[in-house]
């Protein structure tokens, strides 16, 4: 089983039967940075903005921010290199334009790609998947709104099963942000989940707090 994510902590996503997360808010602990996220001295650390594929053959630890977007990351167990994409929308038509990350089909093809130009093969990596969190819970009757997440989940999966990659655990669904930390150097994948309702929570307290000043 993939460990359960919590609001607040960084947890490891080890390898095991993959997870599909139900539309809950999850328990809140403390912050915590646990002793296996600390970064060796040196190491190159590359934020991934909407839209972005990046791919390392050198040791480098990548992050992202996801709501409704997905995240997949490729790791190679024995050559220790890899990537991550950050993919807004599903797909489009496309008629000559050059690849673009924003969309899920593109930026698997353009991992893809950077995984046949490194002399390795996709079947090789070990894949994740992380996102499609529902932003916007409480509007839930705009059928194209709440569809967004979902319709990236289903295309993650579907691209997954198309190109038979070795799908190792995923982190999908339920509401608000995830924090993304992926580390080539050993290819452990941290999770920090923030649900809507945590977030929202948060924010009324800040406030109450400012308001009593």
């Amino acid at each position: 089983m993939t460990a359960p994510q919590v609001r607040g902590v960084f947890h490891h996503q080890s390898f095991g039967k993959p997870q599909r997360h139900k539309r809950h808010a999850e328990t809140c602990l403390p912050f915590d940075i646990p002793q296996a996220m600390i970064k060796p001295v040196g190491v190159a650390e590359i934020v991934l903005a909407p839209g972005e594929v990046v791919f390392e053959t050198r040791p480098a630890r990548l992050r992202t921010l996801l709501g409704s977007c997905v995240a997949i990351t490729f790791w190679h167990p024995w050559r220790r290199i890899g990537g991550m994409c950050h993919f807004m929308l599903p797909g489009r038509i496309r008629k000559g334009q050059p690849l673009d990350g924003k969309y899920a089909d593109e930026a698997m093809e353009m991992l893809i790609s950077h995984a046949l130009a490194s002399g390795t093969l996709p079947e090789e990596y070990q894949v994740k998947l992380f996102g499609g969190g529902e932003m916007f819970p409480a509007q839930r009757h705009d059928q194209q709104m709440h569809n967004v997440a979902d319709r990236n989940i289903n295309a993650a999966l579907k691209l997954a099963d198309r190109h038979r990659l070795k799908l190792m655990a995923q982190d999908l669904g339920s509401t608000g942000h995830r924090n993304i930390i992926f580390d080539l150097w050993n290819g452990n994948v941290w999770v920090r989940h923030q649900p809507m309702e945590a977030i929202e929570k948060d924010a009324k307290q800040k406030n109450q707090r400012i308001a009593g000043r």
